[in-house]
């Protein structure tokens, strides 16, 4: 079979669905992957047939504008804040995953939410759609709110919240799709956008269970992990390592900087505070670099699946790639989250005991992180995260995930 599968975002976007693909390729299928065209490295790595699309869309992160939606909104307001900014190239990047998917010709389109079009080419390819997520929020349920929406719970209203992250994209953009499903696709008004033939959710049951309103169609297959096993840490950071106890890992990801350097004093402070050790993962730039010490040590980035089993604790934006990444290595996990689906992973790692209450980014103090990091010492919190830690590792997601595909790649025929 052939399966295009098509992706936006930042690295934690991007990852689960390379890892996705070589569990396809491994079992004889053909795949195409499009995704930013800053990931070509990354694909080729991993032998992914790749087709790079704009970069434009990771690039918005470190305008001004940008940091601006990071810095003054949470969920969904942050979101629909950068989508605003994407007017100018959205539909130039649906040109590019049109021919991408076009040129392919694949029996399965399974594509990421941010990957809005892909619906309307599956119709006009005639070919199935499978959407594939790494959080929840896709399919409408009554257990939890949207992901996007800042509230624990709506309670009899936590079903219909989930249309925004559904529907949100496509009426912002309502004028443009129309106009490009009739000019470039070929459909008419007329021509129904078919629902998905199936849903993939890219996380562990044991830290978000099915709910029980979601049907056989829809997967909770566990974490879709790409690792790198011939990855070794550098001579220094190899000595910072073996130098002292196990040191918190502090990592915000992609998320750009808005204050670097107060960001990594704040650390600096708790870790002084507190008499633990730290690596400072600068990532997009969230974090400031500062010279190495006893105390410290900065670095660009590393694999997650080889740096954090040698920390104590984890600090982190909560996006959903580095909670399964400090979830599965069995740390205490604090969260600290800037926008999107971060703060929804952050209340449910603190729900499951594995890690406090987020901490809000506005008012983030050394102070308080310091109270955090002492609170990850308690041993009820690393029971926890260990025993989390165990459930993810008898996942098999990927290949929940194949076998799924290799169903409704059968009954769609």
């Amino acid at each position: 079979m052939r399966f295009a599968i098509e992706t936006l975002g930042t690295r934690g976007d991007v990852q689960p669905y390379i890892a996705l693909a070589k569990g396809l390729m491994a079992r004889g299928h053909e795949v195409q992957l499009a995704a930013p065209v800053q990931f070509t490295d990354t694909a080729a790595e991993h032998g992914i047939p790749f087709a790079g699309l704009s970069g434009e869309f990771l690039a918005l992160l470190d305008t001004p504008e940008g940091k601006a939606a990071v810095a003054g909104g949470k969920g969904f307001s942050a979101g629909f804040k950068l989508l605003k900014h994407m007017r100018p190239f959205m539909m130039r990047l649906l040109d590019e995953e049109w021919r991408a998917v076009r040129s392919f010709r694949p029996d399965v389109l399974v594509y990421h939410p941010k990957s809005f079009g892909s619906p309307d080419m599956a119709a006009a390819l005639g070919v199935p759609h499978v959407l594939a997520s790494p959080l929840p929020g896709f399919t409408p349920t009554g257990a939890f709110p949207s992901p996007m929406l800042p509230f624990a719970s709506l309670g009899p209203f936590n079903r219909m919240s989930h249309a925004f992250a559904i529907h949100g994209a496509r009426l912002l953009f309502a004028k443009d799709l129309k106009a490009w499903r009739a000019t470039t696709l070929g459909l008419s008004g007329e021509t129904a956008r078919k629902p998905a033939a199936g849903t993939l959710y890219a996380y562990s049951p044991a830290v978000l269970p099915k709910p029980g309103d979601w049907g056989p169609d829809v997967l909770v297959t566990g974490y879709w992990f790409l690792d790198s096993p011939a990855w070794q840490p550098d001579e220094a950071l190899e000595s910072f390592l073996t130098a002292g106890p196990p040191p918190v890992y502090f990592g915000f990801g992609s998320v750009p900087g808005i204050d670097p350097a107060a960001m990594a004093g704040t650390i600096l402070e708790a870790l002084e505070v507190t008499g633990k050790r730290g690596l400072l993962a600068g990532g997009g730039g969230a974090i400031g670099k500062v010279d190495a010490s006893a105390r410290a040590f900065f670095l660009g980035a590393a694999p997650h699946d080889r740096l954090l089993p040698r920390a104590s604790a984890a600090v982190h934006h909560g996006g959903a790639g580095t909670t399964a990444a400090s979830l599965r290595a069995g740390l205490p996990t604090q969260i600290v989250p800037f926008f999107g689906d971060q703060p929804f992973w952050g209340k449910r790692v603190a729900a499951l005991g594995a890690g406090p209450a987020p901490l809000d980014l506005k008012t983030l103090s050394a102070a308080g992180l310091a109270k955090a990091l002492e609170a990850m010492d308690a041993t009820a919190m690393r029971a926890r995260a260990a025993e989390l830690s165990t459930a993810i590792a008898k996942d098999r997601g990927v290949e929940a995930a194949t076998k799924f595909l290799e169903r409704l790649s059968v009954t769609s025929r």
